[in-house]
């Protein structure tokens, strides 16, 4: 009967013949096209335990008194949305371990999105036909941060309140329509009784439906297009190298899910990870000492910290200070990270199409490019705990923000020389980290799929 069933559904819908075409899909074995896979697992995962966490979570900034185990803050003022984060991580069952393995695997989520992305720009993966991708790259990676922030702001503690102080000044500080922006968020002058309802639908429904139908289109993409791979002996543009979908590289990705949930998990349990009891209820005169965001936001904090204190009047508008550092400069990044490949396809000529990836010190100029970006971004991620390293150094903070101001502009101008120097030289010694053995050559058909040598 089954077999029945699967002929008859075959006969309509071809299905059978689809099934097998996409089984015999070839991967390339290597470890870092697995860090995309990271990131879709990872959100999974953050799916999963959010559902658990919203049938708790309560998004309300309506005043309560916390009554309940936790002693040190038993009978103070508390906003029900603290109260009912701090009912989840020390009354329900297994509250706070899901509480933890959301927060870790949001972390391990966006990081996953950054080292792929740097991946896909340093091995020249964005180039023709991939540029779409790249693009829907940057959008996903923006949708993470945004909903990293949003969901790193629901517990209403002194922490994320401050955040989302920071937030409410930045929305402000645009030109023209910068108080329409901040009341259309936050619903009204901060602190607004709204904002908890609009960052948990933001969070909960819009931003995760954008990232799955980004992840979908995505992941469509790459199967339509097929997948890059190094270069190697006897590849070229049109040959790949690698294993069939089916069985190994499917028993292998599930593998790595499996791998990625249990590590999670044991960080969920055993390492602590945002523990807002610490920080207490958030009260809108107040400001914790040493206040820091998580570590993706953690570039814009720094470029707060360090921009001067410039702000200008043009055309009758003042533009407050934060806007500089805050709006501008993640503006500008981010949209030459989007128009990239155009940028560059304008710079070396290359209108080609290409399925063969290039090794970092195939192209010097790039590749010290990108180190030079991702340091300037280190740079400003350290500058967003100066009062920490001051602390710890025992030093004044504004000597560590002169010293930060300096290295900020100075350091990515020597990391671009000595990647520049590094590359020009393994490229010019043509020395390449793949093996001399002959890969397992499959060439592509021109019905789409793929033969070996052995089925001539």
């Amino acid at each position: 009967m089954i077999r029945r069933s699967f002929r008859w559904l075959d006969e309509r819908l071809g299905a059978a013949s689809f099934a097998r075409r996409s089984l015999d899909k070839i991967f390339p074995d290597h470890w870092s096209f697995m860090i995309g896979e990271i990131a879709l697992y990872a959100f999974l995962i953050l799916i999963l335990t959010g559902v658990f966490l919203s049938f708790f979570y309560v998004p309300d900034v309506a005043v309560t008194t916390y009554r309940g185990p936790y002693e040190a803050l038993r009978g103070q003022e508390v906003s029900r949305a603290y109260d009912s984060v701090l009912r989840l991580s020390f009354e329900v069952r297994a509250g706070l371990v899901f509480r933890q393995i959301h927060h870790w695997a949001a972390l391990v989520m966006i990081g996953a999105v950054a080292a792929h992305a740097a991946r896909v720009f340093f091995t020249g993966a964005f180039r023709k036909p991939r540029d779409v991708n790249w693009m829907l790259g940057m959008t996903l990676l923006i949708l993470t941060l945004a909903i990293g922030f949003a969901g790193y702001s629901l517990p209403d503690d002194l922490l994320s309140g401050t955040g989302l102080r920071i937030a409410y000044s930045i929305a402000l500080s645009i030109p023209v329509i910068g108080t329409w922006l901040a009341f259309l968020v936050f619903g009204g002058e901060y602190p607004a009784p709204d904002i908890l309802n609009r960052l948990f639908v933001i969070h909960i429904f819009i931003l995760p439906a954008l990232i799955a139908g980004v992840l979908t289109v995505h992941l469509a993409l790459v199967w339509h297009q097929k997948h890059t791979n190094f270069p190697g002996r006897g590849l070229t543009e049109s040959r790949i190298s690698g294993e069939r979908l089916w069985p190994r590289y499917a028993f292998k990705s599930v593998g790595l899910l499996f791998a990625l949930l249990g590590i999670l998990s044991a960080l969920g349990g055993l390492a602590q990870i945002n523990p807002v009891w610490l920080y207490g209820p958030y009260r809108p005169s107040a400001v914790s000492g040493g206040s820091q965001p998580d570590w993706y936001l953690g570039w814009l904090e720094g470029a707060l910290r360090l921009f001067p204190n410039w702000e200008v009047r043009l055309f009758g508008y003042e533009i407050p200070n934060p806007f500089f550092p805050a709006v501008a400069l993640p503006g500008i990044v981010f949209t030459i990270m989007f128009l990239w490949p155009a940028i560059e396809r304008r710079i070396t000529g290359d209108r080609a199409s290409h399925n063969l990836l290039q090794f970092p010190r195939d192209v010097p100029w790039r590749t010290a490019l990108g180190m030079a970006v991702l340091t300037f971004v280190v740079v400003l991620t350290l500058a967003g705990g100066n009062d920490i390293i001051a602390a710890t150094l025992n030093v004044s903070v504004e000597g560590i923000t002169r010293f930060l101001r300096v290295a900020v502009l100075v350091l990515p101008v020597v990391a671009f020389g000595l990647t520049h120097r590094i590359a020009t030289r393994l490229r010019d010694r043509r020395e390449h980290p793949v093996s001399a053995a002959r890969p397992h050559v499959i060439r592509r058909t021109t019905s789409g799929g793929f033969e070996t040598p052995d089925d001539h």
